[in-house]
């Protein structure tokens, strides 16, 4: 078999439609290019989200809407648990990391990641891509193509445990595709544990959530009472709420109590008067 010999530059320049053309339909899944040719033509792309496997451009699959939804609302969850426990920050719009592999090198762009504080390689203001290895990679997963699925479910899988990431989660609408590893002593992803359906992370100690709850959604005022995210979902407005309860139990006593004083200085001025009778 014949291999595609990689174009110039300007040629595939030329080749496609420009920007906002409605013809501009060609993909370039597949293209054998260099590294540098990806971080200098492919990486910024606008149009088209390229990740690079070993010599090759691979393009990003879409998710349906409904695991965006789960994706989205998890990535509202890890905010609220960073927003108490500022331990960490995360990644979105898909920045990029190197991973030099023993079976080649890839350039991977998770849909969220997390980079813990204590990394070696912390987030900096102006980075686009991430020189490190993430602490936590995410990706909400395409199931519509065999390879998009594969490729999250397996090659990244992989991929991610070989290059030292500690935990990486798979998100579905469906609940039978959604996975959450973490990294063992042998360096491979084994299912985090999930006692009572809760699965804790142990990259972030304290970030926790139902199994279920990623595709129920549940608003993030009935969350202040449950347990399992008291910690951590809107505290603030919690302790509030308890202030303004505990001040109105404290003032209802107050006027119980001034009541009561009222009703024991009428009754002995009613026994005064009676006795001066």
């Amino acid at each position: 078999m014949s291999q595609r010999v990689p174009e110039p530059a300007a040629d595939r320049a030329a080749r496609r439609p420009t920007p906002g053309d409605p013809a501009r339909t060609a993909s370039d899944d597949g293209l054998p290019v260099s590294e540098e040719t990806y971080w200098a033509e492919y990486y910024h792309a606008a149009d088209t989200c390229y990740e690079w496997n070993d010599g090759r451009l691979e393009e990003k699959p879409v998710s349906d809407y409904e695991t965006i939804a789960v994706y989205k609302w998890l990535l509202g969850l890890l905010e609220h648990f960073l927003r108490v426990h500022p331990i960490a920050d995360w990644v979105a719009l898909e920045m990029g990391f190197r991973l030099a592999l023993a079976t080649g090198t890839v350039i991977r762009r998770p849909d969220l990641a997390v980079v813990r504080h204590n990394n070696p390689h912390p987030l900096r203001p102006g980075m686009a891509s991430y020189p490190g290895v993430l602490d936590l990679c995410i990706e909400a997963l395409s199931d519509r193509a065999r390879q998009d699925s594969h490729r999250d479910t397996v090659a990244k899988r992989a991929e991610y445990a070989a290059g030292g990431v500690p935990e990486y989660y798979i998100l579905s609408h469906r609940a039978e595709h959604q996975a959450f590893y973490t990294r063992d002593a042998d360096g491979l992803y084994v299912p985090l544990p999930a006692t009572d359906d809760i699965v804790r992370s142990r990259v972030l100690p304290g970030f926790q959530f139902r199994r279920r709850d990623l595709c129920a959604q549940p608003d993030w005022d009935s969350m202040r009472a449950d347990p399992v995210y008291a910690g951590f979902v809107l505290p603030g407005w919690t302790a509030a709420e308890r202030r303004a309860e505990a001040e109105a139990r404290r003032a209802d006593a107050e006027a119980a109590s001034r009541r009561q004083a009222e009703q024991e200085l009428a009754r002995l001025r009613a026994e005064m008067a009676e006795r001066k009778r």
